[in-house]
């Protein structure tokens, strides 16, 4: 499925989770709990943090998807907004729950920043990684991106790429096959 019909698809069963369509919010579920899963551990980094505030997230799509406005924003945009404030408010909450030390315990707290030395490994790393990216070829860097760095799933990518499955499964594992043997150079 194409992005355009998965925005109108997401549009319109939220235009029916007011009137209680139960289905309308478990296609709405469906089509986004991955991505807004994503968003929020981003910003939380903790699976059980981005769980919870997904969990809030959906309780408040079905209590405020009379709010949706598609004229002001795209379904994607308003259901991300809604995830990050809530991930947003979730760490600050944990961040003011924490015990605060007096700064001159701070004297007391070992320095584990990495060293000069390890910071320039770290960076020619790095290169190399993106280096070996660049290396291979458009649409494998697209599938290999799409799927480990934005965590969108073999289906997804398939569909945004209008290919098949198995080829987009294919050309993930080419990718990474690829990436690893310039990495062991």
């Amino acid at each position: 499925m194409d992005l355009d019909a998965n925005r109108s698809l997401i549009a319109a069963a939220l235009a029916r989770i007011p009137s209680g369509d139960r289905a309308a919010l478990q296609i709405v579920y469906r089509l986004t709990s991955a991505k807004l899963f994503g968003v929020a551990l981003r910003i939380l980094g903790e699976p059980s943090e981005a769980e919870d505030v997904l969990q809030e997230v959906f309780l408040t799509v079905w209590r405020k998807a009379a709010d949706f406005d598609p004229d002001r924003a795209s379904p994607m945009t308003w259901l991300i907004a809604i995830t990050r404030n809530r991930a947003i408010d979730r760490l600050r909450a944990t961040r003011q729950s924490r015990r605060m030390e007096p700064i001159d315990s701070a004297s007391e707290v070992a320095d584990s920043a990495a060293g000069a030395d390890s910071a320039l490994e770290s960076a020619q790393d790095h290169s190399r990684l993106h280096g070996c990216l660049e290396g291979l070829e458009t649409h494998e860097r697209s599938a290999l991106r799409g799927a480990f760095f934005d965590g969108n799933t073999y289906e997804d990518l398939a569909a945004r790429m209008k290919v098949p499955l198995g080829t987009m499964k294919s050309w993930i594992r080419r990718a990474m096959i690829k990436l690893k043997n310039c990495l062991e150079q």
